[in-house]
């Protein structure tokens, strides 16, 4: 550039000429956001193995818990690593590529392998035509709607705008583990396909309400694994699983519906 093109930028373009170069090479944390999108990917091939394998020997009814199991596994060290590479970042630093990153992983993690399991249940369940097809679609979809959305919301707020993806793909594989009649299912996927792109607000937790949701969060994912390992009382344990997951992902807007109507009321705002 030349003295005279120099002398030409003014204002924002000098401005981004003096910001430096973010960095593109991969940091710490940027490991563990391919370890969720690696993850991901491992429990989409698992249950299309098992499923490939149980079509080929023409075995009828749902999938082998141990090929659940393992997917299930999967995706929880997927949310383990989503959960852990923001803190990374924050404790040792990122690289220009990590919001990119970790919304790309996302996709194949929260959006694509919740959207799979739906489509493998839907097969394996007979009936329903193209019904699970559907919401296997508008799973993956509205992941991909809700990162895109939160990747241009200003950073700082206390909520999330509509439900996060982990806990969508949580809330999709419980439902797909209960095996419910096809079309019941599916109406369900499509309400937490709604529940993520939707205005309902989700707020981070922080503080002592931070650990009962992580208790919480941990007292499902265990039933759920025990369920997965063959535990005794695997019926038992499953409801209780998927009875946490639903009542967390349920009971929080309710929660805020009811109390948000209590304030307008106790200040006297029109309802």
């Amino acid at each position: 550039m030349t003295a005279t093109d120099a002398g030409l930028l003014t204002g924002p373009a000098l401005a981004e000429q003096d910001e430096p170069a973010p960095r593109l090479r991969l940091a710490a944390a940027d490991y563990l956001t391919l370890g969720n999108a690696l993850c991901g990917f491992m429990a989409v091939w698992q249950l299309a193995a098992a499923q490939s394998a149980q079509l080929s020997a023409g075995v009828e009814g749902p999938l082998q818990r141990s090929a659940i199991a393992t997917s299930v596994v999967l995706l929880l060290i997927a949310a383990a690593c989503d959960l852990f590479d923001g803190r990374v970042a924050r404790r040792f630093g990122g690289s220009g590529m990590g919001a990119e990153l970790d919304n790309l992983a996302d996709v194949i993690s929260f959006g694509f392998a919740p959207a799979f399991f739906v489509v493998a249940w839907g097969t394996l369940s007979g009936g329903g035509g193209a019904v699970p097809i559907v919401a296997a679609a508008a799973v993956l979809l509205a992941v991909v709607v809700r990162l895109a959305r939160f990747s241009c919301q200003a950073p700082g707020s206390d909520t999330f705008s509509g439900l996060p993806s982990p806990f969508g793909a949580m809330a999709v594989i419980t439902i797909v583990l209960l095996d419910p009649p096809v079309y019941v299912g599916a109406a369900a996927v499509l309400v937490v396909a709604w529940l993520m792109v939707s205005q309902v607000e989700y707020p981070k937790p922080r503080g002592g309400k931070a650990f009962v949701v992580l208790a919480w969060i941990l007292g499902s994912v265990g039933c759920l694994t025990a369920w997965a390992a063959d535990a005794p009382a695997g019926g038992a344990l499953l409801y209780s699983g998927a009875s946490l997951v639903l009542v967390l992902i349920l009971a929080i807007p309710v929660h805020l519906l009811l109390t948000g109507r209590r304030g307008r009321r106790d200040s006297g705002d029109p309802a």
